[in-house]
């Protein structure tokens, strides 16, 4: 997330890794404790791969876009461009079809492949352009930063060649409703993070996430 007056950001760049299933009640979750990776432009990263089913994304994207699309940031991270979006009004309408989730915020919606895709009858999608298309990673992060603690959290999807299809920034304690920067850290910001970690990985809010004491731009 780039704080108001900040310079410009330089986004991250992915590298795929191989992940395993496990299952636990009520969630599939990937790999606990979290991979730490150290990306380009991007700095330390805590990563918790989730399952790229069309399932579980389906429902963590409408979980996000339905119920905090005021508290969210959204739009791809690439190297060289960061899009910063916030949703003026909640979506109009999220729907699934031939594999692709579409979020319509009224004046402009945008779409993404996180399901089979095959195309139309008279215009079938090849299977290796499918297999492009799709989410093939999914995956929540947090960022340390040179204090040794946690300063941005994260949802990031990636796809069948490891390009990235969305990032979304989750309200953040050091930084408030228009990126400006607080004075004191605001730890109820952090409810929306504690939500997806006990949601969709099984897992209760960590004492490391607050002991932060600003946010530095990477």
């Amino acid at each position: 997330m780039l704080p108001r007056g900040a310079g410009p950001v330089n986004a991250p760049a992915f590298r795929g890794e191989r992940f395993r299933v496990e299952s636990a009640p009520a969630v599939t979750t990937l790999s606990v404790p979290p991979v730490t990776q150290d990306e380009p432009g991007m700095g330390l990263l805590h990563v918790w791969p989730l399952e790229p089913s069309a399932v579980l994304l389906e429902r963590l994207l409408r979980d996000l876009f339905e119920n905090h699309w005021r508290s969210i940031t959204f739009g791809p991270l690439i190297q060289g461009s960061a899009w910063e979006i916030q949703a003026a009004a909640a979506p109009r309408r999220i729907g699934m079809l031939d594999g692709y989730l579409t979020v319509d915020l009224g004046q402009w919606h945008f779409h993404l492949c996180i399901g089979e895709h095959r195309g139309s009858a008279s215009n079938p999608t090849p299977p290796a352009l499918a297999r492009h298309r799709r989410t093939k990673r999914a995956e929540l992060y947090r960022r340390v930063n040179a204090d040794g603690a946690p300063d941005s959290w994260g949802l990031r999807l990636l796809n069948g060649h490891d390009e990235q299809q969305l990032t979304v920034l989750l309200p953040n304690p050091f930084l408030g409703d228009h990126h400006e920067y607080l004075a004191v850290p605001d730890w109820s910001r952090l409810a929306l993070w504690d939500h997806i970690r006990k949601e969709y990985l099984g897992l209760p809010p960590d004492p490391f996430d607050r002991t932060g004491t600003r946010f530095i731009h990477a």
